[in-house]
């Protein structure tokens, strides 16, 4: 800090007070546009402008008015330079040029001519948490202001003593680029002329104890690819999209009652390309490969763990450090954009993980943000994920609930994603979560919910269906929390679709037992039905089921080698056969041996051999089968849309049901053990003839061939509530469809 006893000359406090300029040359001042810039000032009688320029290393200044070079003067403290135009009366358009003693010059457009990029509306509604459209305020923005084009800055950060703009433009040096606060709000801004794309930045920001901070943006655009840390400037609507077909399409669409086969893809391991070091495929590179893939099993979304920009690549995008910002991995912004409306045209939904959950400690990133626990709770009991090291929202924050849904928002605003699947919420609804007695604070109300939290969550799913009808919204909730799926204006949560957590679970559990065990657990399979209609469903098989020692699918299932694959198939059967969406992991399609791992590829030479390439034909026509008959989607959310045949045939480890659609219905029978079952009776609604559409035990599949040549007629008799049954060979771990011919 200068030293308050220099005696500035009145000329230099034309309008402002000695401390202004102490607080200037100390780079403290939380307004710096009231002194730097030009201002209108009286000078002897003289109306005028009076224009004050500051570089703490420069020797001289002058400003440059169109062909004019009008010299500075400086003033008693280095650095800070003045000038006065007489008749001349704000705004003046205007350059500074700084000589330093070495003999250069820095010849700049000034920042402090400028007004503020913000106005009292967006400052009114960020403190209320209801601005939701922030995005296109705070960050970095690529601007024309008063004819001049550059960049916009605006950060919150309601603690800090100074904010600056730091960057490759300027040395990364704070002192030279100090932004002004907003008022109360704690939004820092101020527009830099002369940027452009592709600039490095980050926010210098001085803390209350003094201390200096060099922080990310939080809402970057892009950022610069691991280990750097730097935000990069990007003009997010440049981009020209061609899926207008696709969002029309979409705003009309009943997704209850439409198929959803989703394929979980971990970008970073689905390509790469081992001949050119491992790489990873870029966006642009990934789109047509992973369309041409999806159509092959049926699939009709991809959801991508984490593409939101994370500096480790072992947390596979659930620590986030980069909010707005689609990692620099795998390519920029545009390119992704260019990877959604691929996709869309190519009639595939796009579905983020999205991880409002906690984030990581990185000190580059939000936490402590200005000097103190801004995003995050100061209260380890309730800022800290222990489990997992990373730290907790403070949802009880205007602003940050406004940051959180407005990311949400942004993402299905700029870059016209689908859905959003929301990581650990049962973390989120529990105040407990993960922690012993004494280890956490009750709510107002001696509780475990976390009210604040649950409040969150029903405005994000309120907000994202009232702005973006067809879009949608999953929980990743493990717990028995009821009305999960319910809309919010019924009390429930808001969300549109719930992982199945319970059916992953008690089938996999099943599953993994040996055929001769499985009578003993024949409600792991039934029960599911007990609670299938209570939210709408997605049955994940996703990837925390095959890593960290868990086994692939296939390694999980029993017995020798051919049960092994046969169990595979049944599994597959099984679930596509089961009312609710749907949600496999990639790999699943190969039968893979390998539990998935982000630094390999996804094992495509497995095909080259018969026993995975018949596993990769089954799913193919099991996923076409789903497509194209809508009994296994179309009443998902209706008690009508499942019917058990028989359920309780427990010695026989066979379960027998009806899906049904308003098109029809098909019958599925499945034998969960190796035996042959001769003469197996199953009752039917009508007399005729059925088809056996899938018979997963098809030599066509790896399978023994066993069946009942492709159509099988009924007999007269009673037989599960029907005057009519058929007499099946159940295949040994086999599903059998059958339809009504």
């Amino acid at each position: 800090m200068v030293a308050k006893e220099i005696a500035y000359s009145k000329e230099l406090l034309l309008g402002i007070a000695p401390n202004d300029i102490n607080r200037i040359l100390g780079i403290e001042h939380s307004d710096p546009h009231c002194v730097l810039g030009a201002h209108p000032a009286n000078l002897k009688g003289q109306d005028g402008s009076i224009i004050r320029a500051f570089h703490p290393d420069a020797s001289a200044a002058e400003i440059i008015i169109g062909k004019d070079r009008i010299p500075m003067k400086a003033s008693e403290a280095r650095g800070l330079f003045w000038c006065f135009l007489p008749g001349i009366k704000p705004p003046v358009v205007y350059r500074e040029c700084f000589q330093f003693p070495d003999g250069a010059e820095y010849e700049t457009d000034t920042p402090y001519r400028f007004m503020p990029t913000l106005g009292e509306q967006d400052v009114y509604y960020f403190a209320e948490g209801k601005h939701y459209n922030l995005y296109e305020k705070l960050g970095a923005h690529v601007r024309e202001i008063d004819g001049a084009k550059g960049v916009s800055f605006a950060v919150w950060a309601p603690n800090a003593k100074r904010v600056s703009v730091v960057g490759d433009f300027n040395g990364w040096d704070g002192r030279l680029h100090p932004m002004r606060v907003m008022g109360a709000s704690g939004v820092w801004e101020l527009f830099i002329p002369g940027l452009d794309q592709g600039g490095f930045y980050k926010y210098e920001i001085k803390t209350s104890e003094g201390h200096l901070r060099t922080k990310t943006d939080p809402y970057a655009f892009f950022m610069e690819l691991r280990p750097g840390t730097a935000s990069v400037v990007w003009n997010v609507d440049s981009y020209e999209w061609d899926d207008h077909d696709w969002l029309t399409e979409r705003k009309t669409r009943d997704l209850v009652a439409s198929p959803m086969n989703i394929y979980e893809v971990h970008p970073g391991s689905w390509l790469r390309f081992a001949e050119e070091g491992n790489r990873w495929a870029t966006y642009r590179e990934m789109a047509p490969a992973l369309a041409e893939h999806m159509k092959q099993y049926g699939f009709t979304h991809v959801e991508l763990m984490p593409i939101m920009e994370h500096p480790f690549d072992a947390s596979w995008g659930y620590q986030v450090t980069g909010y707005f910002a689609p990692t620099s991995r795998f390519g920029t912004p545009d390119d992704f954009k260019f990877f959604v409306d691929f996709l869309h045209q190519h009639g595939i939904g796009i579905i983020l993980d999205w991880v409002p959950a906690h984030f990581p400690r990185d000190d580059w990133s939000l936490r402590l943000f200005d000097g103190t626990a801004l995003y995050e709770h100061a209260d380890p009991r309730q800022g800290e994920h222990r489990d997992w090291g990373t730290l907790i929202f403070n949802y009880g924050r205007n602003e940050v609930r406004n940051f959180l849904v407005g990311n949400a928002l942004f993402w299905l605003d700029k870059y016209h994603i689908d859905g959003l699947r929301v990581d650990a919420v049962a973390s989120m609804l529990y105040l407990d979560y993960s922690r012993d007695e004494g280890e956490w604070i009750p709510n107002e109300f001696g509780g475990n919910e976390n009210i604040p939290a649950i409040e969150f969550i029903k405005e994000f799913n309120s907000v994202v269906y009232g702005r973006f009808p067809g879009c949608f919204t999953v929980a990743e909730e493990s717990t028995a929390w009821t009305g999960v799926t319910t809309p919010t204006y019924l009390g429930g949560l808001g969300f549109g679709f719930k992982w199945d957590m319970g059916w992953m679970h008690d089938t996999l559990k099943y599953f993994s037992k040996e055929s001769i065990h499985r009578s003993f657990h024949h409600n792991d399979l039934t029960f599911s039905m007990m609670y299938a209609y209570s939210e709408n469903f997605i049955l994940p098989l996703s990837h925390d089921e095959v890593v960290y020692g868990k086994g692939s699918l296939l390694r999980k299932m029993p017995g020798d080698d051919w049960q092994k694959f046969a169990n595979l198939r049944l599994l597959l059967a099984y679930m596509f056969t089961h009312t609710g969406k749907k949600l496999l992991m990639a790999g699943a399609e190969l039968a893979t041996w390998n539990e998935w791992d982000h630094e390999s590829t996804l094992e495509r030479h497995l095909l080259q051999y018969s026993v995975h390439d018949e596993v990769s034909r089954f799913l193919s026509d099991l996923g076409r089968l789903y497509i194209e008959d809508s009994a296994l989607w179309k009443w998902d959310g209706k008690h009508e849309g499942f019917t058990w045949i028989d359920c309780n045939d427990y010695l026989s480890s066979v379960l027998a049901y009806i899906r049904r659609g308003p098109e029809g219905y098909l019958v599925c029978v499945l034998n969960f053990t190796p035996v042959v079952r001769e003469d197996y009776r199953v009752g039917v609604p009508e007399p005729g003839d059925y088809r056996e559409i899938i018979n997963s035990d098809s030599r066509f599949y790896g399978g023994s061939d066993l069946g009942n040549a492709g159509l099988i007629r009924t007999r007269p008799g009673a037989r599960h509530g029907y005057d009519q049954y058929l007499s099946l060979k159940l295949p040994p771990l086999a599903c059998l469809i059958l339809k009504k011919v």
